[in-house]
């Protein structure tokens, strides 16, 4: 028997779950980034060092004498890891949760999503998602087999003031509700929310949490931004609202809560009844995360816990830096003529480029967004790094959010004072005859 030596697969080897999610916004643009830009204001991570006292419990954790922290761990999560985060749920939550069946710990809040898709959803199930949303919560849908349903915060200019809010963006309640049938499985929330920086109020949460419970359908409650709330908002759990605890899964960063975003910590905090389901799709899946940056993550929750509140407090002190970093971009962005939407939470601001049209001129019929086409301009042409707001948003509602981009402000002062250095010359290049 002769066989060809290089015998070509001719069947399709792609799995039909693939089709129509190849494409990745950050693949593309981390590329273009990487390539060209000056001033990285693109993806979402800090370009300055996590605490000091994370570090210093990473480096404790490496030491000699604790060598079995370099083997696996519980695989739902490390003891002394989840038994912290159940004391700091079950406080800011009200209720007595378990650590070892309300909480499990994943790789990042990225997989904690995933594992959220595949263990609730099933073919035909049809899932909400509220726009602008981040970006992986439809092709994670799909993967799983499900329909995503897209509902828009839609933007409510206010008249007597200069700049809008993210709280100007709002769900219209007869919409909403309308997107709800008897297929709907699950609607997801993220608040404060990426790319917006919304934090949604409690009476946006109160219509959802009804809706929720009139349809028997679960939420999905994406959280990672939960300590980054500026101008003293208010961060509501919806699960802490009347009938969505049983309904729940909230999901946390510890990349996002500690600015360590490489370290891939994540969590689910939920009933025992939901999360059941989630480990079975985690243990068939990573099965197990890296034991050593759970065992500091550990150290820093248990020092956050007991400043809870204090102003020495990492989730104190946090915050009110980061809203300084927004207010100085906001101001250099606002000089230049782009109008920043200013955001009530997250590491993000959405500005409007409609006045900078004339430095990349529209292309008729083209299949690009404009604001793809605008932001790999700036990148090449000036060395800004951002993402275009389309990009989360389905195909159909592109075309009505192509006039934003999105910029990321969890950055070193003299990465924010280089982009504002940038800015002003471009806009004395635009002035000048």
């Amino acid at each position: 028997l002769s066989l060809p030596l290089q015998a070509k697969m001719s069947r399709p080897v792609q799995a039909r779950r693939l089709e129509g999610i190849d494409k990745n916004i950050w693949v593309e643009f981390v590329k273009l980034a990487a390539t060209y830009s000056k001033v990285n204001l693109g993806q979402g991570f800090p370009d300055f060092p996590p605490p000091d006292f994370l570090k210093e419990a990473l480096e404790r954790a490496l030491s000699r004498e604790k060598y079995m922290l370099h083997q696996y761990t519980r695989v739902f999560g490390h003891p002394p890891l989840v038994k912290i985060l159940a004391q700091l749920f079950g406080k800011l939550l009200g209720r007595d949760l378990d650590p070892l069946t309300n909480v499990m710990v994943t790789v990042g809040a990225y997989q904690a999503l995933f594992c959220c898709f595949q263990a609730f959803i099933d073919e035909g199930d049809e899932v909400i998602i509220i726009e602008p949303f981040f970006d992986c919560y439809q092709p994670m849908v799909k993967m799983a087999g499900g329909t995503p349903v897209f509902v828009p915060l839609r933007p409510k200019p206010s008249k007597d003031r200069k700049l809008m809010s993210s709280a100007d963006w709002q769900l219209d309640p007869a919409e909403l509700a309308s997107k709800f049938s008897k297929r709907t499985k699950a609607i997801v929330l993220n608040s404060p929310n990426n790319p917006l920086g919304k934090v949604f109020s409690r009476g946006e949460l109160e219509l959802i949490a009804e809706l929720c419970v009139k349809h028997d359908v679960l939420c999905i409650s994406d959280e990672v931004y939960e300590w980054l709330v500026y101008d003293g908002k208010e961060h509501v759990r919806i699960a802490s609202l009347q009938g969505m605890w049983d309904r729940t899964v909230i999901i946390g960063s510890a990349g996002k809560t500690f600015s360590a975003t490489g370290w891939k910590v994540g969590w689910t905090v939920g009933p025992d009844q939901l999360l059941q389901h989630v480990r079975t799709v985690h243990q068939n899946s990573v099965y197990h995360c890296a034991t050593i940056a759970q065992e500091a993550v550990g150290q820093g929750f248990q020092r956050e816990l007991e400043l809870y509140g204090k102003p020495e407090s990492y989730f104190v002190q946090l915050p009110k830096e980061l809203q300084q970093k927004r207010d100085w971009l906001v101001q250099s962005l606002d000089a230049v003529g782009m109008k920043p939407i200013i955001p009530e939470g997250t590491y993000f601001l959405v500005a409007d480029i409609s006045e900078f049209k004339s430095d990349v001129p529209d292309v008729p019929n083209s299949e690009e967004p404009y604001d793809y086409r605008f932001a790999k301009w700036m990148v090449k042409n000036k060395g800004i790094a951002a993402i275009p707001l389309s990009a989360f948003y389905c195909e159909a509602h592109k075309n009505n959010y192509n006039h934003f981009v999105r910029f990321c402000f969890a950055k070193e002062e003299a990465t924010l004072k280089a982009a504002n250095d940038i800015l002003q010359k471009w806009k004395q290049e635009k002035t000048s005859p």
